[in-house]
């Protein structure tokens, strides 16, 4: 097999490459005007991030593998696949308990308010009349209620981690479904219930804008957003005019419809104590990111015996 991994800095970790590999080649990124010319002659790529869509699949007969090292697959065009033949493979879970411990650290920094309290001691503890500094209130996490979109692997590793710091946990149905399945209650309850919601849905036509101005209006005032997810999700405009009128009480971002996002970006732009942003590593513990260069070499080679696995297509 000849394989080219597109992005493969996205991926801080080598992976040796196999011996039943004829070539292999480490890309550290690839721009799409790129993409056709340095696959021209690659049986199978590996992608994070890099779009793979109609037109550039016409133009690499070669190819009949895509391996894409992350658990979510909307950078592939998954029906000109099948209509060229290419074969897909995800890896999914490889990093459910890396993006459920995020989670939980967002939840307890957000409701304890570190960054507003590690501002005070900086700035204020010295000049207090007391031994402490009274400033934003604090939550307790325990007895809150987290509501949950997605229950899938990461959805549920969540789930459990918050159940056991005491968390009661919902699932919420579909935004536009007219029925209820067991164990889920109706999208717009669940925003009203909860202290926290989290997303862990994938991003496909139904999902886009999940959360918007009318979703964050029917959220419990003081609630918690997070999405470790995808960026386009939400609407961030909407997000943000929520946090600065007081209506959400806090949010954590760990994903941006622009990735890299301009420098200007308006949630770049604030020295909001409520809002943590981070470049989209709640996946990247060190033993996650060992498990997905372990599983790109299995999917690899379990295509190159003719028996894909974690296939998507």
């Amino acid at each position: 097999m000849n394989i080219v991994f597109l992005d493969s800095d996205s991926l801080p970790r080598t992976i040796a490459r196999p011996a039943w590999v004829c070539s292999w080649i480490d890309r550290p990124s690839t721009r799409a005007d790129e993409l056709v010319q340095v696959a021209s002659h690659a049986d199978a790529l590996i992608t994070n991030k890099v779009r793979i869509g109609r037109a550039e699949l016409a133009q690499l007969p070669l190819l009949r593998f895509i391996c894409v090292a992350a658990t979510g697959y909307d950078c592939i065009d998954l029906a000109a696949c099948r209509e060229f033949g290419v074969v897909v493979s995800n890896v999914p879970a490889y990093s459910a308990h890396s993006v459920a411990e995020s989670v939980i650290a967002s939840i307890f920094a957000l409701s304890r308010q570190l960054f507003s309290y590690r501002d005070a001691a900086l700035h204020d503890w010295s000049a207090s009349a007391h031994f402490c500094v009274h400033k934003a209130p604090i939550k307790d996490v325990r007895g809150s209620v987290l509501g949950i979109v997605g229950k899938g692997d990461i959805g549920t590793a969540t789930a459990r981690l918050a159940e056991a710091v005491g968390m009661q946990v919902i699932y919420a149905e579909h935004r536009h479904s007219n029925t209820t399945r067991p164990g889920y209650q109706p999208f717009y309850s669940v925003l009203a219930e909860s202290d926290v919601i989290t997303l862990h849905c994938p991003l496909n036509e139904l999902t886009r804008g999940l959360i918007g101005t009318t979703e964050l209006a029917r959220m419990k005032p003081g609630a918690v957003l997070i999405n470790t997810a995808r960026g386009p999700l939400l609407d961030e405009a909407a997000v943000l005019q929520a946090l600065n009128s007081g209506h959400l009480g806090g949010a954590a971002l760990d994903v941006l419809s622009s990735e890299p996002p301009p420098q200007n970006h308006p949630l770049l732009s604030t020295d909001l104590a409520n809002l943590i942003v981070t470049p989209h590593v709640a996946w990247a513990s060190q033993s996650s990111l060992q498990r997905l260069a372990d599983e790109i070499v299995g999917n690899l080679q379990a295509f190159s015996k003719g028996v894909p696995i974690n296939q998507v297509t």
